[in-house]
């Protein structure tokens, strides 16, 4: 690529039009090469949210030596003022010179602009695929909130564009980044517990209950578009998020779209992404998935919440370890081998204030001490180290050097993807054969036609891809 000058820059974008400095004018470093005056990474943060203002906007905007948010998207206008203000103040705070930071309520529009390195989103389940797909297809980084996806077809399509694209990818499953379960999957691949047996996986369950009765549509929501792809229906408070008169308010609870399965599958994928991905981590099965499945669960039948309550389901590998996830096993993933276990868990940490915890104050549990003690060996299995245990820091230093991040998008979609096949299997009640190289059930037509959804348009990648 040529160099350009910022002189050269600055006079090609004032011949385009006022459009064209719309954005705030911070000059990306890919476009000025090696001479750029910043080499800070330009951030658009897709979904203001809980999740998003609580954890991903703070992950990133304690680098602004390395990166600044430029911009923020959301459907609720109260939302995104509230992502405006934290962002203008957390780089006053830090004396950083930055320009007013540009508002969206379409993440269409956002994309639009050249001054755009990566984005980051922060949506709820429903919303992942499409901005994802979108960002990979206008060549942006992207970091999104685990689960990847909200289908296995989706997830697929997700990972194939991605991976053609080269966008350097981070999903939001930060137990990667965490030193217990890094060491843990590295002394069960290091053969610490001798053959491996059985991994053990245990999740929270969420409540029934939600009410259903139709609500006046607040002002400052886009409430259609927050629909997206799937079916119409109408408007409720615990159908969506907390809204209130101050900030404090609107975050302080765990929304209701996480209770209903058009927009989100429950605990098996909410943190069951997270905790298969470490099992697959340790399992060495980052890139394949089950091969046969057998689940049962309690599904509400009264109120607005439908995700699934109190459940057991029972994954084979090929390499003949047995997953099992259940509802009343110890929140954490253990490791079962002919020669002990290993336990390990987030222990009381939160990643926002109305997330369950763990609970144990301990984290990181063998079957003899001397198997966490023992220092691993020259030859033993060595994984990515994500530098300060950051997993957003990761994600940026991943930018930078152009070299994957702690996790790729094929890894996060095989884990996703498990815990979707687990699904499916408490949905059936019944034994299903999984073929992991094909992404297919076998002789199960049933099974099969809920590895996708019909998406309403236009929204949802089948009518993105259409565009």
């Amino acid at each position: 690529m040529n160099k350009t000058t910022r002189r050269d820059f600055l006079k090609t974008a004032l011949l385009g039009g006022v459009g064209a400095l719309a954005f705030p004018t911070i000059i990306p470093s890919r476009v000025l090469g090696a001479d750029a005056p910043s080499k800070k990474i330009n951030i658009l943060q897709i979904g203001c949210g809980r999740i998003g203002r609580d954890m991903d906007m703070p992950g990133f905007l304690r680098h602004p030596e390395l990166a600044r948010i430029v911009a923020v998207c959301d459907l609720d206008a109260l939302r995104l003022q509230d992502a405006k203000k934290l962002v203008e103040h957390s780089y006053a705070r830090y004396k950083e010179k930055q320009s007013a930071v540009a508002t969206y309520d379409d993440y269409r529009q956002a994309l639009q602009h050249a001054d755009l390195d990566a984005v980051a989103i922060s949506t709820p389940d429903h919303w992942h695929a499409e901005p994802v797909m979108a960002a990979a297809l206008a060549g942006k980084d992207i970091y999104v909130q685990k689960p990847l996806t909200m289908t296995i077809q989706e997830g697929r399509a997700v990972s194939d564009v991605i991976r053609a694209k080269g966008s350097i990818f981070q999903i939001g499953s930060q137990q990667r980044s965490g030193a217990q379960f890094r060491l843990a999957c590295e002394l069960v691949r290091s053969g610490r517990l001798g053959k491996l047996q059985t991994v053990k996986i245990g999740l929270p369950t969420d409540p029934a209950g939600g009410n259903p009765a139709p609500m006046p549509v607040p002002p400052n929501l886009n409430y259609p578009m927050w629909l997206g792809c799937t079916p119409e229906a109408p408007y409720t408070l615990d159908r969506v998020h907390a809204q209130g008169a101050d900030s404090k308010q609107r975050y302080a609870q765990r929304p209701g779209w996480l209770r209903i399965e058009n927009y989100c599958l429950g605990m098996i994928t909410g943190w069951g992404s997270h905790h298969v991905d470490i099992a697959h981590w340790g399992m060495d099965t980052e890139l394949t998935g089950p091969i046969a499945i057998e689940g049962r669960a309690e599904f509400p039948t009264r109120g607005l919440w439908n995700v699934h309550g109190p459940y057991h389901i029972e994954m084979k590998y090929a390499n003949g370890v047995t997953m099992m996830i259940d509802s009343q096993f110890e929140n954490g993933i253990r490791f079962e081998g002919a020669d002990g276990w290993i336990f390990v868990t987030r222990g009381a940490e939160k990643v926002t204030a109305s997330d369950p915890a763990a609970g144990r104050k301990k984290s990181f549990l063998a079957s003899n001490p001397d198997i966490i003690r023992t220092p691993l060996g020259e030859k033993d299995v060595h994984l990515h180290v994500s530098l300060k245990g950051d997993h957003h820091l990761d994600w940026l230093t991943a930018i930078q050097t152009r070299r994957p991040a702690v996790t790729s998008v094929e890894q996060a979609h095989r884990s996703c993807s498990a815990c979707m096949v687990g699904w499916i299997g408490m949905k059936l009640g019944r034994r299903l054969a999984w073929d992991p190289a094909q992404e297919a059930f076998l002789n199960d037509d049933g099974a099969n036609a809920l590895r996708a959804r019909p998406q309403r348009a236009p929204y949802g990648i089948a009518n993105l891809k259409k565009a």
